[in-house]
C-alpha cells in the first residue's frame, strides 16, 4: 500500500502528541503541614500521578525559606551533593527503590530547629515538570526551668530563671502564689546553631505571706509549658540589715569580717589552685603535630611543634585523615588516662585549642561541641568562649600567653589553665569518652603568628 506524504505527516504528528501526552504528570503531596518532633526522623511525602517511573527524571527538594535553597537533588541516576545546604548533609535521602513507581518522598533524619520551613518537591522530565510545596513545623519541648537566687537587690531579692532546648521561641513569665504575673526585666533569648532557643529572665521579688514564686516557660503554638516553683525563707532579706540599723558598731564589724572572710577565701582558692596545677603538670606528654591531618592552608614547622595559617592552598594528598573544611590539625598521638600539654598563644588574636575523638568528621562543616566529639576553648574577636553544648563566654582576669590543657579520662574531665598565673580557665565535666583523645589545634586565619607546643617543666 502506498502512503502519501500527507498521511506520513499525520502519523508523525500523532506520534508526537502521544509522546507529549505520555510525559505529562502531576506532583502530589499532603495538604496539611507536617509537625516534626526534634530529634525524630520524618518523611516528606511526594509522588507522581500517574505512578510513572521517576528514575530518569530530576528530583529536587528545596527549602524556600533559604536563599541557597537546595536540600537534595537526584539527577542522571545519582545523588548530586554540590550546592546542598550544609546542615542537611548526611541527613537526607530518597527511597531510590521506589522511584520506578513515582515515589519521590524525602526522608529527613535527626530533625532540628533550623529544619522548619516550606519545602518544594520539584520533578522535571525531558519535556514536562511540576512541583508541590509542603510546610514543616518543628516542635521541641525544652528543659524544666532552673531557678537560682541572685541575692539582695534594691527593692527585694533577685531571682533568675533559665530554660533551654525550645522550638518555636518560648515565652517566660514569673507568677506569685496567686498566679498573678510579676513585673520582670526583659527576657534574654538565644538561638543555637541547631535552631533551638534558650530563654532566661531576671526578676526582683518582695516578701509575701507565702514567699512562693513560680517561673513558667510556655509555647502556645505547640501547647506546651514547663514550670518550677521556689520558696524563699521568711525575713531572708532583713536579718543582717536590721542588726546594722540597731547597732552601727556591729554593722561596721560585720563588714570588716565579711571583707576579711572574702580575702581569706580568695587566698585559699589561689593556693589550692596552684598546688593542684603543679600536680597536673606532672602528667605532661610529648605532643607533636600530625601533618597527615593538617588542612591545606596550615604551615607546620620542621619539628612539628608549631603551626600557623598561610595564604595559599598547598597541594597535599587526599589521605582521608585531613581536615578539608576547617583550618585544623591534630596531635600525632592519641591518649587516655591523665595527660597534659601546653601551647604558647602569645600575640595571637584567634585560636582554638582542646581535644577531640579520632572518629570526628573531617570532610564536612561541623559544630565543635562535646556532642560531636570536641572539647575546646576559643579566642575570637577579642572574646574567649568554651564550646560547650551551649556556648559559655569566659571572663578572664588576665589574657593567657600560654594555655595548658589537662584531661582526666577516668573522671571524664577536660580542663584549661592560664600557665602564667596558674589560674583555672574552664572545665568540661561529666564528659563521655569512648575513644582515645587527640590534641586539637586551630591557629585561626586572622594573624600569621604560630601556635607553639611548648615543653613542660613541672618545676618552673
Amino acid at each position: 500500500m502506498k502512503v502519501t506524504q500527507l498521511e506520513c505527516l499525520c502519523l508523525i504528528l500523532l506520534h508526537l502528541l502521544h509522546t507529549a501526552g505520555s510525559e505529562r504528570f502531576e506532583v502530589l503531596g499532603p495538604t496539611d503541614s507536617i509537625v516534626a518532633v526534634a530529634g525524630d526522623d520524618i518523611i516528606l511525602p511526594c509522588y507522581l500521578k500517574p505512578n510513572i517511573s521517576a528514575e530518569d527524571m530530576t528530583v529536587d527538594w528545596l527549602n524556600l525559606d533559604f536563599l541557597d535553597s537546595r536540600v537534595f537533588r537526584y539527577q542522571n541516576h545519582r545523588i548530586i551533593r554540590e550546592d546542598q545546604i550544609l546542615f542537611y548533609s548526611g541527613r537526607t535521602s530518597l527511597f531510590e527503590e521506589e522511584l520506578w513507581r513515582g515515589n519521590t518522598s524525602l526522608k529527613l533524619t535527626r530533625v532540628q530547629g533550623t529544619d522548619e520551613g516550606h519545602y518544594k518537591c520539584f520533578i522535571q522530565s525531558k519535556s514536562w515538570y511540576d512541583d508541590f510545596t509542603v510546610q514543616v513545623l518543628v516542635k521541641a519541648v525544652g528543659s524544666k526551668p532552673v531557678v537560682s537566687i541572685e541575692g539582695h537587690r534594691e527593692g527585694g531579692m533577685g531571682l533568675l530563671c533559665e530554660s533551654e532546648g525550645w522550638h518555636p521561641e518560648p515565652e517566660l513569665v514569673w507568677l506569685n502564689s496567686k498566679g498573678v504575673h510579676l513585673s520582670a526585666g526583659p527576657p534574654e533569648i538565644h538561638r543555637d546553631l541547631d535552631g533551638f532557643y534558650t530563654v532566661k529572665q531576671h526578676v526582683i521579688v518582695q516578701e509575701t505571706d507565702t514567699n512562693h514564686f513560680t517561673c513558667r516557660v510556655q509555647q502556645s503554638r505547640i501547647n506546651e509549658k514547663m514550670e518550677t516553683e521556689i520558696h524563699l525563707p521568711n525575713k531572708l532579706t532583713r536579718n543582717l540589715d536590721d542588726l546594722c540599723n540597731q547597732n552601727y558598731e556591729l554593722c561596721e564589724h560585720k563588714y570588716y569580717l565579711t571583707e576579711n572572710r572574702d580575702v581569706l577565701r580568695k587566698e585559699k582558692e589561689i593556693l589550692t589552685s596552684q598546688l593542684d596545677f603543679e600536680t597536673i603538670r606532672r602528667h605532661a606528654v610529648d605532643v607533636t603535630l600530625d601533618p597527615d591531618t593538617a588542612h591545606c592552608k596550615l604551615i607546620l614547622s620542621d619539628d612539628r611543634k608549631q603551626v600557623r595559617h598561610g595564604e595559599l592552598d598547598q597541594v597535599l594528598s587526599d589521605n582521608g585523615k585531613r581536615f578539608t573544611n576547617w583550618s585544623c590539625v591534630l596531635g600525632n598521638e592519641g591518649f587516655s588516662g591523665k595527660f597534659y600539654y601546653e601551647v604558647k598563644v602569645e600575640g595571637k588574636t584567634e585560636w582554638t585549642l582542646g581535644v577531640v575523638i579520632q572518629s570526628i568528621n573531617r570532610n564536612e562543616s561541623f559544630i565543635p561541641i562535646p556532642n560531636n566529639g570536641y572539647w575546646t576553648v576559643e579566642l575570637k574577636d577579642g572574646e574567649y568562649t568554651a564550646h560547650a553544648d551551649s556556648p559559655v563566654t569566659l571572663l578572664l582576669r588576665e589574657k593567657p600567653l600560654k594555655v595548658g590543657v589537662f584531661v582526666d579520662y577516668e573522671k571524664c574531665q577536660v580542663s584549661f589553665y592560664n600557665v602564667e598565673d596558674r589560674s583555672h580557665i574552664y572545665s568540661f565535666t561529666d564528659c563521655s569518652f569512648t575513644e582515645k583523645l587527640y590534641p586539637f589545634f586551630n591557629p585561626g586565619d586572622s594573624d600569621s603568628i604560630s601556635l607553639v607546643v611548648c615543653p613542660v617543666d613541672a618545676t618552673d
